[in-house]
């Protein structure tokens, strides 16, 4: 019997440190599972997270697996994934 999605847990990797997150959740949600609170700096140096949780305001981005500016509200997790941030 499959079990359903936000019960499974599976492992992502955040800015090198493992950690086990809901199947089925965002990127976004992943990171404030982890205790990040930022995914990025302002000019002035304030940490950044997701704002809007549709891609409009693009706080969000993050390196998914080697690719930059990805937005993390908008990007389902995967066990295995590698999440970096700027904060």
């Amino acid at each position: 019997m499959n079990q359903p999605l936000l019960t499974t847990q599976i492992t992502v990797h955040v800015n090198g440190q493992a950690s086990r997150v809901p199947l089925g959740c965002s990127v976004a949600a992943a990171l404030a599972h982890a205790g990040q609170n930022g995914t990025r700096r302002s000019l002035t140096g304030q940490p950044r997270s997701a704002f809007c949780g549709m891609g409009q305001c693009q706080e969000c981005r993050v390196s998914i697996d080697g690719m930059a500016n990805r937005l993390a509200c908008l990007t389902p997790v995967k066990d295995g994934m590698k999440i970096e941030t700027e904060t």
